[in-house]
């Protein structure tokens, strides 16, 4: 081969983009819900999906406990996030319309959580990033109705995330 060849070639290589780190398509919009009423969101939850490389979530279903006020969430967790089980406590401070920030998270969890999308009764809570790299569901019992899950994995398809992804505990 020739020296311009493989010089061609090295810079093609070079160009290339890197694989997507998350689970969405970061060139499709992602949106948060504004209306949700905050105050409605306190007790506790369970997860009943996320998102995985693997098969399978490699981890138990975690568990959410939102509590204060309206004006003045905290959250103490632990969520199964690709395999890794992940706690976090602390307020969980305004960051947009329909968007969180775990105020002493780290890692991953620290990101806004973008709450994509709950049912009329407050029963079904699905979370996301725009960077892709977590998406949630959250549910009050634990035992996620299909019709339910459904209109869950139908928010996060609208939302870019890879449903080949999704897994269920």
């Amino acid at each position: 081969m020739t020296p311009v060849f493989l010089l061609l070639l090295a810079a093609c290589s070079a160009a290339a983009p890197p694989p997507a780190a998350g689970f969405r398509d970061g060139a499709k919009p992602i949106y948060s819900n504004a209306v949700y009423d905050p105050g409605r969101i306190t007790g506790d939850w369970v997860q009943v999906a996320a998102f995985a490389r693997d098969e399978g979530p490699g981890c138990a279903p975690g568990r959410v406990e939102v509590g204060g006020s309206a004006a003045a969430l905290t959250g103490a967790g632990v969520l199964c996030l690709d395999g890794e089980r992940l706690a976090f406590s602390g307020a969980l401070e305004p960051a947009g319309p329909g968007r969180v920030r775990p105020a002493s998270a780290e890692g991953v969890l620290s990101q806004d959580w973008w709450l994509l999308w709950v049912d009329v009764d407050y029963r079904t809570l699905v979370v996301g990033t725009p960077s892709g790299d977590f998406g949630f569901i959250l549910d009050r019992s634990g035992s996620l109705p299909a019709d339910r899950m459904t209109a869950a994995r139908e928010v996060l398809d609208w939302n870019g995330y890879d449903l080949g992804r999704l897994t269920g505990f």
